[in-house]
């Protein structure tokens, strides 16, 4: 009984004590237990719904904001940084690409030669990370979450090694070397962090905690557009520490992230390790109360009991997997396909092909990666507000406008100078846009459309889609912006308008439901 109860709602209660335990039959007792009856003040009311709000609140503590930092700091930081870092040195990279060639062949390597080389520098990260992402599921039911996270830091060391050295070695195919590794670190992170994540948050903060990984991916771009600036590591004595600093949050991770517990629905519904489970839970939630939570991954693990786990074919054929799954693909390839990567990757030379020198593209690739950071914190305040649907379909809204927008700016730049400044405006405009849901969202919506049997699968094949999306666009957009001009950009016009229909037509809301009742309603939908 609560402290704020009258002495009167005491007696009340005593006098039919016993038939509420035995029958619960008594129907002013239910009512009593349900809405602390009619007689209660407003006062107590008050009081007594103090505890919930508190437990919302509570929900995030010291030991969950740790284990989200030690997992999404050294993680997603691979993933970001490594995106966006080739983007200052470019011109840099190039020149060694051309001197070492030279020093080897005496023959200096034509423009086209170069530009081939680098753009292979470039994408072969996202070959590695296409492999990472479709291991995810052997290294998550293998090692665990946590552990397989541990254990990928190897490449991000390697990567670290061949790139750091690359210029002192004279060859430039260990910077090559060095991104596939960090590409194959960074599409394990893809899928282990996001999953690790999800599976130690509480529901009501589900959507929050999962933003946190495209949070960090973020920041991290950022900090490598901060560190490739001229005035500090980039340039050509300092450029090697610049693509060596990847092993810091490897580090960072190696320290941090052993002192953090397992997923406990990994240690129940994998392992089959109840006490284990629970100890997890309980020091990730800082309580012993957590008894109910418990209950539901019970659940969940007796579910898992009678369906056994289900193979790729499976994943395709059986009606309940296959269209979250197609879903899942749909919301990666509406991240990737969007031609963010263009923005990210070759933004500076946007920017100067609207118009403007080499420092005022840096200083507006900068002000792109603040914007990315900032809408991005903002997303992840609204993720559990406004719903996951809603931000990334408004997202995706906004950024087919701004592609239109920019074709025309970018068409008509030589005839009206303002114009090219506007165009300035809409790149970072289209980053805004992507970070207000299509940035985030797609990393953790797949594992929530999904049962803890058939999630390590389902994220090896959406990452990996997502991965190969990247690829594609990152080899594809310089060969076609030549081709097309400013006309490239409606490509991506057309695939956004694609994408914003299915989402508004087939991908449901997941704020607030447990995976259980997400699972429900596509079994559901196959009967019908």
């Amino acid at each position: 009984m609560s402290d704020a109860e009258s002495p009167a709602d005491k007696l009340h209660q005593d006098n039919h004590q016993d038939s509420h335990q035995d029958n619960h039959q008594d129907n002013h007792q239910d009512n009593h237990q349900d809405n602390h009856q009619d007689t209660t003040s407003p006062e107590a009311r008050m009081v007594e719904d103090k505890p919930t709000v508190t437990a919302q609140l509570k929900g995030l503590n010291g030991r969950l904001s740790y284990a989200i930092a030690a997992a999404a700091l050294g993680s997603a930081f691979q993933h970001g940084y490594n995106t966006g870092v080739v983007n200052a040195p470019q011109a840099l990279l190039e020149d060694f690409i051309n001197t070492t060639s030279y020093e080897r062949t005496g023959i200096p390597l034509e423009e086209a030669n170069t530009k081939l080389i680098f753009s292979w520098a470039v994408s072969i990260f996202c070959i590695g990370g296409m492999i990472g992402g479709a291991l995810t599921g052997y290294i998550a039911d293998k090692f665990g979450r946590k552990g397989g996270l541990l254990l990928n830091n190897f490449f991000a060391v390697l990567a670290a090694a061949l790139e750091g050295f690359a210029k002192m070695a004279n060859s430039y195919e260990m910077i090559i070397a060095g991104r596939f590794f960090i590409g194959l670190n960074s599409g394990l992170n893809a899928g282990l962090a996001p999953m690790y994540l999800t599976e130690i948050s509480p529901v009501h903060l589900r959507g929050a905690v999962g933003t946190v990984y495209q949070l960090v991916i973020t920041i991290s771009i950022l900090i490598s557009q901060i560190f490739g600036m001229q005035s500090l590591l980039g340039t050509a004595d300092r450029w090697p520490v610049l693509l060596a600093i990847t092993v810091v949050p490897g580090i960072f991770q190696l320290v941090t992230l052993p002192l953090c517990p397992e997923s406990p629905k990994f240690m129940l519904i994998i392992q089959g390790k109840d006490v284990d489970a629970q100890r997890s839970l309980a020091w990730l939630r800082n309580s012993i109360d957590v008894h109910e939570e418990m209950e539901e991954i019970r659940n969940e693990y007796e579910s898992m009991k009678l369906i056994p786990k289900p193979n790729m074919w499976e994943m395709f054929t059986n009606t309940s997997l296959r269209f979250p799954l197609i879903i899942s693909l749909m919301m990666m390839l509406s991240q990737q396909l969007s031609g963010i990567n263009c923005a990210i990757f070759f933004s500076t030379e946007i920017f100067k092909t609207a118009g403007l020198n080499e420092e005022k593209a840096q200083y507006a690739t900068l002000g792109m990666g603040i914007m990315n950071v900032f809408m991005t914190v903002i997303s992840l305040i609204l993720v559990e507000k406004a719903g996951r649907k809603t931000l990334h379909l408004t997202g995706l809204i906004g950024m087919f406008v701004c592609t239109i927008l920019l074709t025309i700016c970018l068409a008509l730049k030589e005839y009206a100078e303002w114009l090219r400044y506007l165009s300035v405006l809409l790149v970072i405009l289209f980053v805004v846009m992507f970070a207000t849901g299509p940035g985030s969202i797609p990393w953790f919506l797949v594992t929530e459309l999904f049962t803890q049997g058939a999630r390590p699968l389902a994220t090896s094949i959406a990452v990996a889609t997502n991965w190969a999306a990247n690829f594609i666009v990152g080899l594809c957009f310089l060969p076609l912006a030549v081709a097309l001009g400013p006309y490239v950009f409606l490509i991506f016009s057309g695939l956004l308008f694609f994408f914003a229909a299915f989402t508004f037509r087939y991908v449901p809301e997941t704020k607030n439901r447990t995976i259980e009742e997400i699972s429900a309603m596509f079994r559901q939908r196959s009967y019908q």
